[in-house]
C-alpha cells in the first residue's frame, strides 16, 4: 500500500512508487482527502491536497483511482453554489454544520431528483460526440441538453421512455464500431483541466450587451471575448462583476468567488437571489452557477475552482447558450499558484511567483470564444476577470501578464471611487480592441450614427485630458473659449454619460437606443455651444442657460421607455441657442 512520506501544507509526498499518473486524482489519508498528482520523480510522487491536511499523519495510506480530476456535468447545477472542487455547499451544511468537514463525500448534484425527460433520438440513429440524446427543464428558464461524450460514437440500440427520471438512470444505450455498448445517463464527468472540444471557433461579431454606458459605448466587450478589470482595493471590482452579472445579456452567469472575503460571497448570494431578471421575471439564481471558495478555504481548492467554473461553463456552452463568467478574483488564484510553488520549492520568478504563471493565465483566458459546437448550435464563453494588484500598481506581475492575454482592460481608478464615480473605469488608461470588430453589429442595431458619436465623445475626453495639464499647471481662466467649452462639455460626458447609479431604476442598465440618443443630445449641445461660440457669444451666456446641467440629469429625467422625451430636449437646445445668437447679432447691431 502506498503511504505519506512527508507533509508540508497542502503538499504531500509517497516515496518508491509507480502506481500514480500526472495530473491522477487520488484519496489521501484515512479520512480520503481528495488530492491531485502535480510531479513524478524516481523517488517521489507529489499531491496538492484539497482539502486542509490538519491532523494528517505520515504513514496514512494514499489511494489511486486512474482518473483524472473531473467535474461532474449533469442536471442541477444551475442554481447551486459549489466550493472550488463542485462539492454542493448546501449538502455539505446538512452534513457538517456551518464548517467544512475533511473527506466529506458528496455528490455534486443531486442524484434523487426527479426530472421530466424527453428522449430526442430513436434506436438506430447514429451519434457522434456532441449530439443531444435527451433534454429536461434544469431551472424555469434554462432547458437542459444531455450531449453524448466528445469520445463517444455509435449507434442507439435502445431508449428508455419519455418520463421521470433521476441523473443516474440510464435513458439510453448504444453500440460503437467495436461491438462495445455504452450506457447513457443524464450526466457526465470532464476532466477540468482539459478543454471540451468544439466543431470550429467562430469570429466574435456581437457585443456583451451590459446596460452600463462606459463598457457598451466606449469599451465593449464581445461575446466570447475577455476582459480584465484590475483595481485597488475598495474601487469597486466586486460592484462592477455584480452589475455585470445581474444586467449582461449572457444566458447563464458562472459567479467564481475565488479567494474573496466570505461576506462578498454571501452578497452575491442574496442579490442574485432577491434580483429579478428583466429578461425572464424569475429570480437571477433561475440562471446563475456560484462557485465560492472564500479566503479561509484550503489554498489548493482556490486553484482549482478557476478550472472548475470554466468546465461548467464549456459544458453550457456546448449546448448552445451564451456564458459569462465572473472570475473574482485571478489574483488570489496566482497567490494560491505562488503558495504551492513555494512549498514545492520551484524557482520563482518576479516578485516570488512561479514561472509558469503567464502560461496559467493564457490557458485560462484561451478557454473563452465564440464557437459552433459539436451539436451545431452557436455557444459562446466570455471571461471577465478582476485583478487585485497590491497598492494600485498596475506593474506588478498579474496584471502585467492578464494584460498580454485579454483584449479588453477596465482600469479601476481610486481617484474616481473616492469621488464616488461608478462605475470607477478610467477611460484614459483603459482600451478595448472588439471596437472595429463590433462596429458593423452596433451600426445594423443600434443605429448607423453610433460609432460616428462613440468617436466624437471619446475624442473629447482625450482633449479634456490634455488640457487638464495645461489648466494644473496655470488655470483655467487662460483658456480661449473653445478650450473652456471642451471643458465644459467634457465633464457633461464624465457625469451625466459615464457615470451610473446602480440604485436607480432607470440608470441600473440602459438600453443601446437610449445610448446612442444620450450622446446624440450631449453631441446637439456641443455643436449649437460651438456656433454660438462662432457667433461671438460668451462663454458666461452659454454656461447660464442651465442646458449643461439639464443634459446630465437626462439619465434620471427621461425614462428608459420614454424616448420621445430626446426629441424635445434637442429642439429645446436648438431654440435656446438660435435665441442667443440671434440677441448677440442685435446687441452688435447696435
Amino acid at each position: 500500500m502506498n503511504t505519506i512520506y512527508s507533509i508540508n501544507g497542502p503538499v504531500v509526498r509517497v516515496r518508491d512508487t509507480r502506481d500514480f499518473s500526472m495530473l491522477e486524482m487520488v484519496y489521501v489519508g484515512n479520512n480520503r482527502l481528495i488530492g491531485e498528482v502535480i510531479g513524478i520523480t524516481e523517488e517521489f510522487t507529489t499531491i496538492q491536497v484539497y482539502e486542509s491536511t490538519t491532523g494528517m499523519k505520515v504513514g496514512e495510506p494514499v489511494y489511486t483511482t486512474g482518473a483524472p480530476m473531473c467535474a461532474t456535468l449533469g442536471p442541477g447545477i444551475i442554481s447551486n453554489i459549489f466550493d472550488g472542487i463542485e462539492r454542493p455547499l448546501k449538502e455539505m451544511e446538512k452534513l457538517s454544520g456551518a464548517f467544512i468537514s475533511e473527506g466529506a463525500n458528496v455528490s455534486s448534484i443531486d442524484t434523487e431528483k426527479l426530472y421530466d425527460v424527453t428522449i430526442e433520438v430513436k434506436t438506430g440513429d447514429e451519434l457522434k460526440g456532441g449530439a443531444v440524446y435527451a433534454s429536461c427543464p434544469e431551472t424555469p428558464v434554462i432547458r437542459h441538453y444531455c450531449m453524448l461524450s466528445p469520445m463517444l460514437f455509435g449507434k442507439v440500440i435502445w431508449t428508455a421512455e419519455n418520463g421521470q427520471y433521476r441523473v443516474n438512470d440510464i435513458v439510453c444505450k448504444i453500440e460503437d464500431r467495436k461491438g462495445k455498448v455504452h450506457e447513457l445517463t443524464l450526466c457526465q464527468k470532464w476532466p477540468i483541466r482539459q478543454p471540451r472540444p468544439v466543431a470550429e471557433r467562430l469570429l466574435i461579431s456581437r457585443p456583451l450587451i451590459t446596460g452600463q454606458r462606459i463598457i457598451d459605448t466606449v469599451l465593449p466587450i464581445a461575446k466570447g471575448g475577455t476582459a480584465a478589470i484590475p483595481g485597488g482595493f475598495g474601487t469597486g471590482k466586486t460592484m462592477t462583476q455584480h452589475q455585470l452579472a445581474k444586467w449582461c445579456d449572457a444566458d447563464i452567469i458562472v459567479y467564481i468567488g475565488c479567494g474573496e472575503r466570505g461576506n462578498e460571497m454571501t452578497q452575491v448570494l442574496e442579490e442574485f437571489s432577491e434580483l429579478i431578471d428583466p429578461k425572464t421575471n424569475r429570480p437571477l439564481t433561475d440562471r446563475t452557477v456560484l462557485i465560492a471558495n472564500t479566503s479561509n478555504m484550503p489554498v489548493a481548492a482556490r486553484e482549482a475552482s478557476i478550472y472548475t467554473g470554466i468546465t461548467l461553463a464549456e459544458y453550457y456552452r456546448d449546448m448552445g447558450y451564451h456564458i459569462a463568467i465572473m472570475a473574482d478574483s485571478t489574483s488570489r488564484w496566482a497567490e494560491a499558484l505562488r503558495e504551492i510553488s513555494g512549498r514545492l520549492e520551484e524557482m520563482p520568478a518576479e516578485e516570488g511567483f512561479p514561472a509558469y504563471l503567464p502560461s496559467r493565465l493564457a490557458e485560462f483566458y484561451e478557454r473563452a470564444g465564440y464557437t459552433e459546437t459539436l451539436c451545431g448550435k452557436e455557444g459562446s464563453v466570455t471571461i471577465i476577470g478582476a485583478v487585485s494588484p497590491q497598492g494600485s500598481d498596475f506593474s506588478e506581475p498579474v496584471t502585467q501578464n492578464t494584460k498580454r492575454f485579454v483584449r479588453c482592460f477596465w482600469a479601476l481608478d481610486k481617484s474616481l471611487a473616492y469621488a464616488r464615480h461608478y462605475p470607477a473605469i478610467n477611460w484614459t488608461t483603459s482600451y478595448s480592441e472588439y471596437v472595429d470588430d463590433l462596429a458593423p453589429f452596433y451600426e445594423k442595431e443600434a443605429g448607423d450614427k453610433f460609432m460616428e458619436y462613440r468617436q466624437e465623445i471619446s475624442n473629447i475626453l482625450v482633449e479634456e485630458n490634455q488640457l487638464m495639464e495645461i489648466v494644473k499647471l496655470i488655470g483655467s481662466d487662460v483658456l480661449p473659449d473653445e478650450q473652456k467649452l471642451i471643458i465644459e462639455l467634457a465633464r457633461v460626458i464624465r457625469v451625466g454619460f459615464l457615470q451610473q447609479n446602480a440604485y436607480h431604476k432607470d440608470d441600473t442598465f440602459v438600453p443601446l437606443s437610449k445610448q446612442l440618443l444620450m450622446m446624440e443630445t450631449i453631441l446637439t449641445l456641443y455643436h449649437n455651444a460651438q456656433n454660438a461660440l462662432k457667433a461671438q457669444v460668451s462663454m458666461g451666456n452659454i454656461m447660464s442657460t442651465g442646458l449643461f446641467e439639464k443634459v446630465i440629469k437626462v439619465k434620471y429625467d427621461i425614462p428608459n421607455d420614454k424616448p420621445e422625451i430626446f426629441e424635445d430636449y434637442k429642439s429645446e437646445i436648438s431654440n435656446v441657442f438660435s435665441r442667443l445668437i440671434a440677441e448677440e447679432n442685435e446687441r452688435r447691431a447696435v
